[in-house]
């Protein structure tokens, strides 16, 4: 974490990507003094004010004295943002999270090849996000590294080898979450049809997923044999993963995830198509 905070950081963007990824910078020690934040909407600006951060609505003014720059804007608006402040990174290394946007189309909107593109998910913003990240191979071991710095203030940062892998990460870490929160709604819905007050429904859910990961994350053992574990022959959790492989969840789920996968390629291509 060291080299980053001897950085300015500036965001294009303050959604709450980037003030997840602000608190965790300011929280690992990075000075609000290094950090600058551009964004239209002056209650946003208003918001970041609280954190001591600089904040403009001038993209070209915020990014003038930035070591690196993230960022962190809707892809609908990706070229119009960029577009005019195209030469204006020289020097500078970008971090992008805006989805769906190659790593090509940032260089070529910017007129920089020091670009990072990072596949986020939400839970960055209580500091446990997982954040799938590709650069090319000109991208130096330095620039890496202060991504990888910048990132990890919120969470797991995986690098990957090809640009194409991130639409995976898109498709098994970036709507993972939805995944994990449509299962617990139909825990919770069960426990209720089952007699249990949804406060408490909700609460024993909850709870369990928080093990589950708990459990998964620090064991030696693979969630394959910790499921085998706490199903006893016979045993109620039999009875119940017995009704998931006759309704073939595990083959639904893959299929569902390649078809996400699918998704991300497209949504890339049409990004690209609509910026030409």
């Amino acid at each position: 974490m060291s080299a980053v905070l001897n950085c300015n950081i500036t965001f294009i963007g303050g959604g709450n990507m980037a003030q997840a990824l602000i608190g965790g910078l300011i929280s690992r020690g990075l000075p609000a003094t290094r950090i600058t934040v551009s964004d239209p909407v002056e209650s946003v600006r208003q918001l970041l004010l609280e954190k001591d951060v600089h904040v403009t609505d001038d993209n070209a003014a915020a990014i003038k004295h930035a070591d690196i720059v993230v960022l962190a804007v809707k892809p609908q608006v990706l070229g119009t943002v960029l577009k005019p402040l195209h030469g204006l990174f020289d020097g500078k290394l970008i971090i992008s999270i805006v989805a769906g946007a190659e790593i090509k189309t940032i260089s070529a909107l910017t007129g920089n090849d020091r670009v990072v593109r990072v596949m986020p998910n939400t839970p960055a913003l209580v500091q446990t996000g997982a954040h799938g990240i590709f650069a090319y191979d000109a991208v130096e071991t330095k620039d890496r590294e202060l991504a990888t710095q910048v990132l990890a203030a919120t969470g797991l940062t995986i690098w990957v080898s090809s640009e194409a892998q991130v639409d995976a990460v898109t498709a098994v870490s970036g709507s993972g979450p939805a995944y994990f929160f449509y299962m617990m709604e139909s825990m919770i819905r069960a426990g209720k049809n089952m007699g249990l007050d949804e406060k408490v429904a909700t609460a024993l859910t909850l709870q369990t997923a928080l093990g589950a990961a708990q459990m998964a994350i620090t064991s030696s053992n693979s969630p394959s044999e910790l499921r085998k574990n706490v199903t006893s022959p016979n045993g109620t959790t039999q009875a119940a993963l017995e009704v998931f492989d006759r309704a073939q969840i595990s083959q639904n789920i893959q299929t569902a995830l390649a078809a996400a996968q699918k998704r991300s390629q497209e949504l890339a291509q049409e990004l690209s198509d609509s910026i030409k």
